[in-house]
């Protein structure tokens, strides 16, 4: 079925009938659908069609859906607060719509919207960045242009993720697949042992300078591989390779309180910083910096 006509048709030239259900949010008609639309054809018993009718409820979940946003910190450390999000109660909605079906009277039915609050609200984000619990920082050559940018996109989606207890953080599922679309630019890698370029190129810094923070604030290494040949930002050892259909570096905080991620670039320094609530029970561990 084709659902464009859907979104964004005034009522005035839609057709009316006893079929009729006209969908409403906040008083405000938005479209109409008919009884004939979600029914099998030659058949005299009123029987949804399912897969029209949930192909519909997807496209009208989207258009109405929010996405919540959790509180972060900007650079100056200022907290940016969170803001609610919202989509429709598909099981009220549901529930509307087969009474409507089965009624056999035109009727009118206001689009059901359920809040999504975030993970992280500002008095979260407040109390867990009362102390620094990890920290490391690793230098990279700002004048290799693709590489650095490869660095600061991948910096900037791991910056304000907060991990709860009990809760593994995925470097490959945070920042997600590495692609031009998203801006990553073609840079050298490793691959077997050797140099050769690929799209995303240099982010492996990123998720080893992470690893070395990780560490030092006592947190659960669950996978971590070593490049296949010395890497020169990080000691002998201390590095984590990604790659987004190979080796991932994953970690798991087993903490009684969150744990927030501060990732930046400074210059041609990579800093990444953890931090918790004051309230915290953990043990630090030393970790090795690249002799001088």
């Amino acid at each position: 079925m084709n659902l464009s006509w859907i979104f964004g048709v005034m009522l005035a030239v839609l057709p009316v009938n006893s079929d009729t259900l006209l969908l409403t949010k906040d008083g405000h008609t938005i479209t109409h659908i008919n009884r004939t639309d979600f029914s099998y054809p030659f058949s005299e018993l009123p029987i949804v069609n399912a897969k029209k009718y949930y192909q519909f409820l997807d496209k009208l979940d989207e258009q109405f859906t929010i996405e919540p946003e959790n509180a972060r910190l900007d650079q100056h450390g200022t907290i940016i607060p969170e803001r609610v999000g919202s989509r429709i109660h598909r099981q009220i909605f549901t529930d509307k719509f087969f009474s409507y079906f089965f009624s056999h009277r035109r009727t009118q039915l206001e689009i059901p919207i359920l809040k999504v609050y975030p993970k992280v609200d500002s008095e979260l984000l407040g109390d867990i960045h009362s102390i620094r619990i990890g920290r490391y920082i690793t230098s990279f050559n700002s004048q290799n242009k693709k590489r650095s940018n490869n660095i600061q996109l991948a910096t900037m989606a791991i910056n304000n993720y907060v991990v709860f207890p009990g809760e593994t953080f995925s470097f490959n599922k945070v920042v997600g697949e590495r692609t031009v679309a998203k801006g990553y630019l073609r840079a050298p890698v490793i691959v077997k042992g050797e140099f050769a370029e690929d799209i995303g190129g240099g982010i492996c810094q990123v998720s080893s300078t992470l690893f070395n923070a990780v560490d030092n604030a006592g947190l659960k290494i669950v996978q971590r591989f070593s490049h296949s040949r010395k890497v020169p930002y990080i000691p002998p050892g201390r590095d984590a390779t990604v790659s987004w259909y190979g080796p991932d570096f994953e970690f798991k905080n087993m903490h009684n309180q969150p744990v927030l991620i501060q990732a930046r670039t400074v210059g041609n320094l990579l800093v990444i910083q953890l931090y918790s609530s004051d309230r915290i029970d953990y043990i630090p561990r030393k970790v090795p910096n690249l002799p001088d």
